[in-house]
């Protein structure tokens, strides 16, 4: 009977080992399998944030034209400019304009940017100014027609003028949002 026994004993054990070594097994595929899936997801996920990414721009970008529009009610920030000399076009002898010139800009963090652009600013505005008659900035349209030409030189030295399917020169959107004289002598 004794050796009766120890085989039933060996043959006890050898399930646990094979039910140990099962367990060990699924445990080791339920790792792989884990790992594989987490692995996938993580990259699933990570393509998933390009286009979160591009929706996130076009969110900012109609969040940052919502600004603008509640940005009206902010109080405004002007930045001044040294005042202008040149000599205007001939009409009837030597004519000269001096003009000091205020900008109004969207937000005080856009003065840096266009003070950093000033010696390029002031060099167009002086060549725009030059090749006006004074009959044409005398009355009062002359001057709104300036303040316009003004605002899109300025801005276009942010953004170049872009061609519209019809062919025709747009004027990009830039930090300067008016001019405003704050001195003008034609002599």
């Amino acid at each position: 009977m004794a050796k009766d026994a120890k085989p039933a004993e060996e043959g006890a054990v050898a399930p646990k080992k094979s039910k140990k070594l099962l367990i060990i097994i699924l445990a080791a595929v339920l790792v792989v399998v884990l790992g594989g899936g987490g692995a996938a997801f993580m990259l699933l996920k990570k393509g998933d944030h390009t286009e979160d990414d591009e929706e996130a721009a076009e969110e900012t970008v109609k969040t940052k034209k919502k600004d603008k529009k509640k940005d009206a009610h902010a109080l405004p920030v002007f930045v001044n400019l040294d005042p202008f000399t040149v000599n205007l076009v001939p009409e009837t002898g030597d004519q000269y304009l001096q003009v000091a010139l205020s900008l109004e800009i969207e937000d005080a963090q856009s003065e840096p940017v266009l003070k950093a652009q000033m010696p390029k600013i002031r060099n167009n505005i002086t060549l725009l100014l030059s090749a006006k008659k004074a009959s044409e900035l005398l009355p009062k349209e002359g001057k709104e027609h300036l303040a316009e030409a003004l605002k899109d030189e300025i801005n276009s030295v942010f953004e170049p003028p872009k061609k519209n399917k019809k062919g025709e020169l747009v004027m990009p959107e830039g930090p300067v949002k008016s001019v405003l004289f704050t001195s003008f002598i034609i002599q």
